[in-house]
């Protein structure tokens, strides 16, 4: 019996060192305003998840026409991402086989780090810095190069197709950035030359993006929902003409067709361990028991069953489970319009249409632009934009 106080007290004790106390920040009340309840989930959530909260309110404040904060919280959040690639300790430990991915630091999938550098990018050319938002545009093709079919890597069309018009915007020649742009068109083709003196650009998404799931015995395979979309295209009206813009790139088929991380390959490898280790614990304390009935064999029972137990304690504290935290508020569809307007004021309306061209009800945006003499007018517009916005 005393052997067997012992073996108990093995348990024990590995119960104990396992578990780690953590200082608890009570979540504020929701008020159901998605741009304060982002501002106090930042304030309140626990470091590894303020990069994804950072995404979420940058979109809602962009919506809201709230540029500045948009900004503030991009250039926050792409820091943090920065910084913690490659360098970020709990992103470290999450590789071993006792502490969960969604312990790590979020940084997000390619896919939702393409698009914090897409909206910083079009940000940086609202404020009249074509050359910094072709920067961002680039740094969002690099989010994407890492794939393990290399004939998806790097082919946002409107990536390419937006490098490539800032370049010649700027004097330079763009014509290889759209080259690419149309050669990796999958949805709608982008126009074969760039008008350099439209001199309003309209950056507009619609539709819900992709969320994440994960499936497999132990939730170790990360998973992609579709996107939805009632919304098939948008029809821009603005000085008595109408334009139709279809979109260029669905960020449902980006996510799915994201790169092979290493960490793919540590999630399948945790879960096989966590199989193995239970089922070899499984056996050693049957082993332990059948040894234990017999007196000249219960020394080495002990010793059987000790095993067993750290077994099963290891397969317990082994975690497989995938990372489903998800930039739940991007669009499904990116898709973009250049076109020329005299300096001045101007009042364009936005309709989004269904899969047979008609205008949906209650989506449609009315926006007051004032176009500045020898500059760029940059307008976003979403499907869940304010309504109407004065820019």
């Amino acid at each position: 019996m005393k052997r067997f106080r012992w073996l108990g007290a093995i348990g024990l004790t590995l119960l104990v060192v396992g578990c780690q106390t953590t200082r608890y920040t009570p979540p504020k009340p929701l008020t159901g305003d998605a741009l304060i309840d982002g501002h106090n989930a930042i304030e309140t959530a626990p470091v590894k998840d303020k990069v994804l909260w950072q995404y979420r309110t940058a979109v809602t404040a962009m919506r809201r026409g709230q540029f500045a904060e948009a900004k503030r919280l991009l250039d926050e959040a792409i820091a943090r991402v920065s910084n913690t690639m490659g360098n970020d300790a709990s992103a470290k430990k999450s590789r071993g086989y006792f502490n969960a991915e969604a312990k790590k630091t979020f940084i997000g999938e390619p896919y939702e780090r393409v698009m914090a550098y897409y909206y910083r990018g079009l940000l940086y050319w609202m404020d009249g810095e074509p050359d910094n938002a072709r920067a961002c545009f680039r740094s969002a093709q690099l989010q994407d190069s890492d794939t393990v079919d290399k004939k998806y890597a790097n082919d946002y069309v409107l990536l390419d197709y937006l490098d490539g018009y800032a370049t010649a915007k700027l004097g330079d020649d763009g014509s290889d950035a759209l080259k690419r742009a149309i050669a990796e068109a999958k949805i709608s083709t982008p126009p074969a030359t760039y008008d350099q003196k439209a001199n309003v650009l309209f950056f507009v998404e619609f539709g819900e993006g992709p969320t994440k799931y994960a499936t497999g015995e132990y939730a170790e395979n990360l998973m992609f929902r579709g996107g939805v979309s009632r919304v098939r295209a948008a029809q821009l009206r603005i000085a008595d003409k109408a334009y139709q813009l279809r979109p260029y790139d669905d960020l449902y088929f980006q996510a799915t067709t994201r790169g092979g991380r290493v960490m793919d390959h540590i999630l399948a490898n945790k879960a096989g361990f966590k199989k193995t280790t239970d089922t070899v614990g499984n056996a050693a304390l049957l082993s332990g028991l059948v040894l234990a009935g017999r007196r000249e064999t219960q020394g080495a029972a002990l010793g059987v069953a000790a095993f067993g137990l750290i077994s099963k304690l290891t397969a317990a504290g082994t975690t497989p489970e995938a990372d489903i935290r998800s930039w739940d508020n991007l669009p499904l569809f990116l898709t973009f319009a250049s076109i020329q307007l005299p300096a001045g004021q101007h009042t364009a309306t936005v309709e989004f249409l269904d899969d047979v061209n008609h205008v949906l009800p209650g989506l449609t945006k009315t926006i007051t632009l004032t176009v500045p003499e020898g500059k760029d007018k940059v307008v976003y517009v979403s499907d869940k934009s304010t309504s109407p916005q004065n820019l």
